[in-house]
């Protein structure tokens, strides 16, 4: 069992694991610090001097912490747009430039085109028999 489990730990994956874990948590430290102490308060004093994180809106007794809500999803986005960031530097390292995604032609984009196509005539077609009737009856009376 002792055999297994050495076999298991010392697999390459394993260790990839863990050191994805950890420059995560390093990346997750780094971004929190950059969100929380430059871009949030460069924010607040733009807005005039206000820290986002205690707004409140108290409504009957109850309070709703929209300015929590607002620094999360700075966070967020932050955080996206780090990750980005740090996957296009590594790709480029590793000598592998980011090719931009191509639009997958539908498998039946032709069958879709002719039925499109078939509709605009039946349309037209429908217009046309409208307007002769139309005149048809114009011309009777």
């Amino acid at each position: 069992m002792l055999k297994e489990f050495k076999k298991f730990a010392l697999r390459g994956n394993v260790f990839e694991v863990a050191i994805a874990v950890v420059i995560g948590t390093a990346f997750t430290n780094i971004v929190n610090s950059l969100v929380n102490d430059i871009i949030m308060p460069v924010i607040g004093v733009l807005a005039g001097g206000t820290s986002f994180k205690f707004l409140v809106l108290n409504i009957d007794g109850v309070s709703i912490r929209y300015g929590s809500f607002f620094q999360t999803a700075v966070d967020f986005f932050v955080i996206s747009f780090s990750i980005y960031l740090f996957i296009k530097l590594f790709n480029y390292l590793r000598g592998r430039e980011s090719v931009p995604l191509k639009e997958s032609p539908h498998p039946n984009k032709e069958v879709l085109t002719e039925i499109r196509d078939l509709l605009k005539e039946e349309k037209v077609s429908k217009v046309k028999a409208t307007e002769e009737e139309r005149s048809f009856k114009v011309r009777v009376k």
